[in-house]
């Protein structure tokens, strides 16, 4: 972790992790965090407009390793966890970028539609002492800008005023192309990570 201590964990169950440390205890599940729209019935019209072909790649491509993230996963106080309030949230949508957008803010201590939930699981997310440490760690440095100011979002984005849902093809064929830049990008990153691990492991 950020801060040198170490963060082991068990699984439980198919994508379900434990913690318990002095740290804390902590129930983590790694969850596809990408919105794809695809089974949406409400953009069903303007999905059927871009190749089928198109959007499959994008489904699939929302399911390797780029495009999933961990999540604290255990209920507080009987409220949705993260992922829960990320999916029904009407000003998120499932999106990870605004996702990102809102963690941002939260170390900045300014509100968003996911303050109160992110509050919740304020143990977790005080394990990383910035917004840059939680970037680095999760490896979503393509997700924000170079000097970690701002998120990189896709359109739609009115700042959190009305739906995030692509109101028309051309805005969600945009969202497509930035989304798919960002997940190419991240399972670069991990897989450079990993190679640069086994090459250690090798040396040693």
């Amino acid at each position: 972790m950020p801060n040198g201590r170490m963060f082991s964990l068990t699984k439980i169950s198919n994508n379900r992790l434990h913690h318990k440390s002095e740290l804390g205890e902590f129930f983590l599940s790694s969850d596809r965090a990408v919105a794809t729209f695809s089974k949406w019935k409400r953009l069903e019209n303007i999905v059927s407009m871009v190749p089928s072909e198109k959007v499959d790649s994008f489904v699939r491509l929302t399911d390797t390793i780029g495009g999933i993230v961990i999540w604290p996963s255990n209920q507080i106080g009987n409220k949705l966890t993260i992922n829960g309030e990320r999916g029904f949230n009407r000003k998120i949508a499932d999106r990870l970028d605004l996702t990102v957008e809102c963690i941002r803010r939260y170390y900045l201590g300014v509100s968003s539609p996911l303050y109160d939930t992110l509050n919740r699981y304020k143990d977790f997310f005080d394990m990383f002492d910035s917004f840059k440490e939680y970037i680095d760690f999760f490896l979503l440095q393509d997700a924000v800008s170079e000097d970690y100011s701002s998120t990189v979002i896709a359109i739609p984005f009115d700042n959190f005023s009305s739906s995030p849902v692509p109101h028309d093809v051309d805005e969600y064929v945009k969202y497509m192309e930035t989304t798919t830049k960002f997940i190419i990008s991240r399972n670069t990153r991990i897989s450079d990570l990993h190679c640069e691990s086994e090459s250690n492991n090798f040396l040693s």
